[in-house]
């Protein structure tokens, strides 16, 4: 079994800051070839673009993902420089709160074009790319491609305040599944990986905003700290290798233990 990703190439998106860079960083150290991809092209040339630049094994893609010919294009510009794709790591996401009693509320549209749609279509023209280049190839046995989705542990709770995220998530959760089973046969897996809190840069400044929401993350999980998104990397690129090779249609979820805690407490039973 190997976890190895080198001389394998992947599309990363949500690439220009937090979880989205450090798995595309944590793929370069690896020795795979990265294309990070994110709407937010300024803040993509700032974090990436020198490497980029230099020719290697990093490029860099910017537009609005949300549109299909944005998506199809990454995909042609991926394939220009690299000549394949191996890998698709959704990580593009947002998080707005909800009115869950407002029906005029714009979230839920919002979080399922952002959360879901990008992910789905990005996961759909990858894999007919990846089928397509492993006819060329004549490949007849052997893994054909590796996607995953970056989820959330809220997609499987109830918080009012986030029922647009946890929706996305929730249906981002379902897509992985019915992807892993429709691809299955081309060889080709699809799995999620459900997060918690993470010690992003967004999420630094929100607990310096407000320092008490450090000791409530920290209090409702077992492992007692905050992941860094490196941490996450790992977790993704095991995914991502031949080592999950006999891996589809799973919901892998990292968050320290959070989700095992019943909120609720004894003596209230």
């Amino acid at each position: 079994m190997t976890l190895s990703i080198a001389g394998k190439t992947a599309i990363v998106t949500g690439a220009a800051r937090g979880i989205g860079l450090a798995i595309g960083r944590h793929f370069v150290d690896r020795g795979a070839k990265v294309m990070f991809a994110d709407c937010d092209e300024a803040k993509l040339a700032e974090e990436v673009g020198t490497e980029a630049a230099a020719e290697g094994a990093v490029r860099c893609f910017g537009g609005d993902l949300s549109q299909k010919l944005t998506l199809a294009n990454l995909l042609s510009a991926t394939v220009d420089a690299f000549e394949r794709i191996d890998i698709v790591v959704n990580a593009s996401r947002g998080i707005v709160p909800s009115d869950p009693l407002n029906p005029d509320d714009p979230s839920i549209e919002a979080m399922l074009k952002q959360n879901l749609m990008t992910s789905l279509r990005l996961s759909q023209m990858a894999a007919k790319r990846m089928i397509a280049q492993a006819k060329k190839d004549e490949q007849t046995e052997g893994p054909v491609g590796s996607i995953i989705n970056i989820s959330t542990l809220a997609a499987c709770r109830a918080q009012p305040e986030l029922l647009a995220y946890s929706i996305a998530g929730a249906a981002l959760d379902q897509a992985t599944r019915s992807l892993a089973v429709a691809l299955a046969p081309e060889r080709i897996r699809v799995n999620g990986v459900a997060l918690a809190s993470v010690m992003t840069a967004s999420l630094q400044a929100s607990l310096k905003e407000n320092p008490d929401w450090r000791s409530l993350i920290t209090r409702g999980t077992p492992m007692g700290r905050i992941a860094p998104p490196t941490e996450l990397a790992e977790v993704v690129q095991f995914l991502a290798s031949d080592g999950a090779g006999f891996v589809t249609g799973q919901i892998l979820t990292v968050d320290g233990g959070r989700s095992l805690i019943d909120a609720v407490p004894a003596p209230a039973y």
